[in-house]
């Protein structure tokens, strides 16, 4: 199963604007592990005295949404309407989340609040623009019943008149596995994309759903193959091939998307060939939320009318954009336009 060559890697200026004016009047439902992201800024000047550490001397900081929170921001920043699923804690990392999310117009009705869950935050201290070290503060578990039968009846409330549903799922507990059979027999009656961003460490059944974003490494893990054959030019990776063609046969997605990195993405159908489409990245300074940025935007392409190609280009221009921005970040209809008038 060799690639296509990647001859067709644009879209024009005036069908971008025509797909998201389209994508602007989608309604997208956001559901699991929501966070809050902390940046420390500062600077280093010497070494500590204590410990062959750097001591950073703090200047600034930022808070933004994470996880599933920071899907829901990118697919606002291309002004759908967009509502949040997921759980916090009663702390101040979970109002802060909500003032964030409220400023972007998310809704986040559907956030449940729990005492006993510490609210997902992710503190990371940067110095000269440079990630020093990234301090987790999170629960890990679970959700007990009762707060995940919540949720669910959140969600389905919530579907009628929805467009897509996205699910993130980064490990903590909110993404479980009757959760998602419930959305995918629930978006499979009613005709809705359902979109999930895995994390194989959660084991779960994850065939029949419409799109799923795994990074390359996501990829093996989820085909359950080693990642020998690495090769700059995917025409040649024969495993990365291989893993494609087992993902499909047995998750059978309507769209495999697995995310290369700086080698760009590739984009799998069942019965087609895999379509490579290469990084439009000028420079990389940051590459966190970047699968975010890839999987709210190929979402809402659908929706708007796009076809898969198309919104894997448009999702690949969206995640050039934001690896060169400092911290997990968001691509505005703006920069999407002006990325392709550039081409």
């Amino acid at each position: 199963m060799k690639p296509k060559s990647s001859l067709f890697n644009a879209l024009s200026p005036s069908r971008v604007r025509r797909l998201l004016a389209a994508a602007a009047k989608t309604r997208v439902l956001v559901a699991g592990d929501v966070m809050l992201d902390q940046f420390m800024w500062g600077s280093v000047v010497r070494i500590s005295p204590e410990a062959p550490v750097p001591v950073v001397d703090f200047q600034s900081e930022s808070f933004m949404p994470g996880g599933a929170a920071n899907v829901a921001r990118n697919a606002a920043a291309l002004a759908a309407r967009v509502e949040l699923f997921g759980v916090i804690g009663d702390d101040w990392s979970g109002r802060r989340l909500k003032e964030l999310l409220a400023a972007r117009n998310i809704g986040c009705g559907g956030l449940a609040v729990n005492p006993a869950r510490h609210t997902s935050m992710k503190t990371r201290i940067v110095a000269h623009r440079q990630q020093i070290v990234r301090v987790d503060r999170e629960s890990r578990g679970d959700l007990h019943a009762a707060l995940a039968a919540k949720l669910l009846a959140r969600l389905k409330a919530g579907l009628a008149g929805a467009d897509a549903v996205i699910v993130a799922d980064y490990g903590k507990g909110v993404v479980t596995q009757p959760l998602l059979n419930e959305l995918k027999s629930l978006c499979r009656d009613q005709g809705i994309w359902l979109s999930f961003d895995p994390k194989p460490v959660r084991h779960l059944n994850l065939a029949g759903l419409s799109l799923v974003t795994p990074n390359r490494k996501e990829a093996f893990e989820l085909a359950n193959l080693a990642d020998e054959t690495p090769n700059p030019n995917p025409f040649a990776d024969t495993n990365l091939l291989l893993a494609a063609e087992r993902l499909l046969n047995e998750l059978r997605p309507a769209v495999l998307l697995i995310t290369l990195g700086e080698l760009g993405m590739l984009l799998c159908q069942r019965g087609q060939k895999p379509f490579h489409i290469p990084t439009v990245a000028r420079e990389v300074f940051d590459v966190s939320g970047a699968g975010d940025t890839v999987i709210a935007t190929f979402t809402l392409a659908i929706a708007a009318g796009a076809s898969p190609i198309e919104a894997a280009v448009l999702s690949n221009h969206a995640a050039g954009i934001v690896v060169g921005k400092f911290g997990t970040a968001t691509a505005t209809n703006a920069e999407l336009l002006a990325s392709f008038a550039g081409q």
